[in-house]
Order: structure tokens, then C-alpha cells, then sequence
């Protein structure tokens, strides 16, 4: 297929910002008696923080609040983001393809910190829509946030190519009826 639209998956996908991210959840569950480890972080990707706690909370039956622990989460965040690169090989699927096509991101994170990321490494007017998880009720594994960038570049999802990281999302863009790409089978990608 020859698609009429991309799009990107942010964290770990289009921004090697996952190794922040983990610091940053690494911070905030040791503060707070939080089991949680590194590979199920990487396993998460695409689920907004709020709901990882309220599931790590049920699981271990912790007295916390999610929506305070994310808070300190993100945080702990904020300044390591300056610390976010690329991921070459898709910034380049994403350069050659700028101006030709139009191009969304598709991310579980929230809209006050992925344009700041996605300004930070210079590639936010690069897209035509960014939809993030405070734009949709139902987040990755559920088809939405992918179903609404395609909305608003205007082209039906059967035509759109979306590139993932992560199973959730592999399963969200296929929900959507799009072309699925997993950036963790290009030669280049450095993922966990």
C-alpha cells in the first residue's frame, strides 16, 4: 500500500525519551513504595501514567492517590526532557516524507508535555495533528487516539501507515484498520 498519511507514535517510537521516562517513574515509585519495574514500564508504553497507577495501586494494594503519584512522575520529568533525541531511522522516514504527505502523532502522553518534546528536538511543525492522551477517552490498546489523528489530517484510516513501539500500540493501530509498522524490526532502532 501506498499510504496517504504517517503516523508516529511519540515515546519510543519517534523520540528515544523511554530511558527518561523510566527515571523518571523510577523516582516517583521509590518515593512512594511502588513495586514497578523496567521492563514493564517498556511493556506499558502508550498507557498514561494515571492509569499505570491505578492498576499498580489494585495490584499491591497501596494506599496512594494515582493522579498525585503521576504528578510526581511527571515532575521528575520535566527536567529530563532536554535530554531527548530523535530516533533517527523513523525522524528519517519522517523528514523524507515532510511536506509530501500528511503526518499526525498518536501518543498515550499528554499534550503539555509531548510539544514540548516534540518543539525540543524540532520536529513539532513537521505534523499536521498531534492527538495525545487528553484528547481521547479511550487510550491505546483502543483504536481512538489513532482514529482521531486520521481525522483530523482528513484521510480514512485503511490509507493511513502508523509506526509503534510497543504491543498495546501495534494492537490500537490494527484496531483502527491501519498499516501497522513495529520500529522495533528496522535495523537501527535501539530499543530495550
Amino acid at each position: 500500500m501506498e499510504p496517504k498519511a504517517l503516523i508516529f507514535d511519540c515515546d519510543g517510537t519517534l523520540i528515544d525519551s523511554m530511558p527518561i521516562h523510566w527515571r523518571a517513574w523510577d523516582i516517583a515509585c521509590k518515593r512512594n513504595g511502588i513495586e514497578f519495574t523496567e521492563e514493564r514500564h517498556y511493556a506499558m508504553g502508550g498507557v498514561p501514567s494515571v492509569k499505570i497507577l491505578q492498576m499498580l495501586k489494585e495490584e499491591q494494594g497501596l494506599d496512594i492517590d494515582p493522579a498525585e503519584v503521576s504528578r510526581q512522575k511527571e515532575e521528575a520529568y520535566i527536567p529530563l526532557m532536554s535530554e531527548a533525541k530523535l530516533i533517527e531511522p523513523i525522524a528519517a522516514i519522517a523528514r523524507e516524507a515532510r511536506g509530501k504527505i500528511p503526518m499526525a502523532v498518536a501518543t498515550g502522553g499528554r499534550t503539555k508535555y509531548i510539544k514540548p518534546l516534540l518543539e525540543g528536538v524540532g520536529v513539532l511543525g513537521w505534523f499536521g495533528a498531534v492527538v495525545t492522551a487528553d484528547d481521547v477517552e479511550n487510550h491505546k490498546p483502543a483504536p481512538d487516539t489513532f482514529l482521531k489523528a486520521a481525522a483530523l489530517l482528513g484521510v480514512p484510516p485503511e490509507e493511513c501507515r502508523a509506526y509503534e513501539d510497543t504491543d498495546i500500540g501495534m494492537e490500537a493501530i490494527l484496531a483502527a484498520g491501519m498499516e501497522a509498522v513495529d520500529v522495533r524490526q528496522i535495523p537501527g532502532v535501539l530499543l530495550p
